[in-house]
């Protein structure tokens, strides 16, 4: 007789939305707050400790109420990829810190209202999937 083992799902981390908007414009998030978001690639930074393949799931409907600040922008935008690293530790603020060193140009307070990270939302002329530095951030397990 021959056991199988399934392996064990964690179903909790942190993600990256690789996100594209095709043209320059401004977004309003929020009630009072209008921003100017450039065409190019946007990378969103968040944790999902209860169930994360929902969050995505969440993130990728059309058919969803408006709640954080990456909502708005998914109004507007497409997400291409997202990359993620399962985990049960709160660990969102050191992904973003390690991404703000290979991608400088952020919007300020966006998706860190529960932190004190300057920002959760970092910008990308090019396309982020071929930034190697970038890239291995996910293939190495965080500390």
């Amino acid at each position: 007789m021959t056991l199988k083992y399934q392996k064990q799902v964690i179903n909790k981390g942190i993600y990256c939305l690789i996100i594209f908007l095709n043209s320059s414009r401004y977004i309003k998030i929020g009630k009072n707050r209008r921003i100017h978001f450039y065409k190019g690639y946007y990378l969103y930074v968040g944790s999902a400790l209860n169930n994360l393949e929902k969050r995505i799931d969440r993130h990728k409907s059309s058919n969803k109420k408006l709640h954080w600040h990456i909502d708005y922008l998914l109004e507007h935008s497409k997400i291409i990829t997202v990359k993620t690293i399962e985990t049960k530790q709160k660990i969102e603020c050191v992904l973003s810190k390690r991404i703000s060193n290979i991608f400088h140009l952020t919007i300020q307070n966006f998706g860190n209202s529960d932190c004190n990270c300057f920002t959760h939302l970092y910008y990308s002329k090019t396309n982020p999937n071929k930034n190697k530095e970038f890239n291995n951030l996910f293939k190495n397990k965080i500390k």
